[in-house]
């Protein structure tokens, strides 16, 4: 059975200090779109995928799960676009077509380009609402963020969120992999023995494996890099909320799908929490793809309907810093 790069931090839980990561580089210049990539804020070209609408409404800026790239959006984006919903997916520092392939930039790095992404964006398309939407690891990085800071954005989808990590993982976990990180940084792991299947459409699955752009091989120390930024999503899911759109699948094999339920108990704010019983991790490129989808769709097209430039989640009005009043609409899929 083919394993994705989806699976490869649950492999580093067998092993048995603490291991540090950079700093965000300083700024020194405002983010743009150049040429096919994004220039973050310190000067490095990020890889950038774009599927854009002949008449948009909206923006959506897609943001990837470990070891995978904009490509993972390869699917979704025509669809979106098609429907009047441009989107921007980029490629994190240190995945895809971005320097340093294969190597942990820091979580405090991934969350600057985050935020260097959504300005550059927002430049290009000032008339337009704009939202972000991450998967996986990708939605980590989000509400990782969201806890610094709240998001120029219109709202956040969050899509199978890679929330296994930090208090949610059990200690010996957490102890085995620091350690391993300390001593073996450079060891790597292919996720070959984690026996868990990532999506039931294996066409897409072995189109992954082919691609050069997925990582195969995951040093130690960066499966710990991403452990602790999901960390940091989770500690966030109990402190941020907003306009919040929360989908995940039923069979998902790689975030255990208890961890999501309770991720998404407690957001705050405007939540809408959609269950996908036919769907697995990979929640956007499954055969059962569609529901996910439209559903997406469907909350861009309602959220835009209303957009006002003042009712950014930025807003101290429209973001939400305190969690009173927890808990968002439940929905299940059909």
């Amino acid at each position: 059975m083919i394993r994705t790069g989806a699976l490869l931090f649950t492999a580093a839980l067998a092993l048995g200090g603490c291991a540090s990561f950079p700093e965000a580089p300083s700024p020194t210049a405002t983010s743009s779109i150049e040429s096919g990539a994004v220039v973050s804020v310190d000067g490095v070209r990020l890889g950038l995928s774009t599927w854009k609408a002949d008449e948009p409404m909206a923006v959506l800026i897609a943001v990837h799960g470990m070891n995978d790239y904009a490509g993972a959006f390869r699917l979704a984006g025509p669809f979106w676009a098609a429907r009047g919903v441009s989107v921007y997916a980029y490629d994190q520092r240190g995945f895809g077509r971005s320097p340093n392939r294969g190597r942990w930039p820091g979580g405090d790095a991934l969350k600057q380009d985050l935020r260097a992404v959504i300005a550059a964006v927002r430049a290009e398309h000032p008339e337009l609402p704009v939202f972000v939407i991450g998967h996986s690891m990708g939605a980590g990085v989000i509400l990782a963020a969201m806890k610094d800071a709240p998001l120029e954005v219109e709202g956040v989808v969050l899509a199978a969120p890679g929330i296994w990590g930090g208090a949610s993982m059990p200690l010996f976990y957490r102890a085995a992999l620091n350690t391993a990180a300390v001593f073996a940084p450079g060891e790597t792991l292919t996720g070959e023995r984690a026996e868990r299947q990532a999506s039931d459409n294996i066409e897409f699955l072995r189109t992954m494996f082919e691609d050069p752009l997925i990582i195969k091989e995951t040093r130690v120390d960066t499966i710990l890099g991403a452990v602790r930024i999901m960390g940091e999503g989770w500690d966030a899911t109990d402190e941020t909320g907003g306009r919040i759109l929360f989908l995940y699948g039923e069979k998902d094999e790689i975030i255990p799908v208890k961890k999501m339920k309770k991720a998404a108990e407690r957001l705050c704010g405007a939540v809408e929490i959609v269950a996908f019983p036919d769907s697995w991790h990979l929640i956007f490129a499954d055969l059962e793809r569609r529901g996910p989808l439209e559903a997406t769709l469907a909350w861009i097209t309602d959220a835009a309907a209303t957009w006002r430039p003042q009712g950014r989640m930025g807003n101290p009005d429209a973001a939400v810093s305190s969690c009173a009043g927890k808990g968002g609409h439940w929905a299940s899929a059909k």
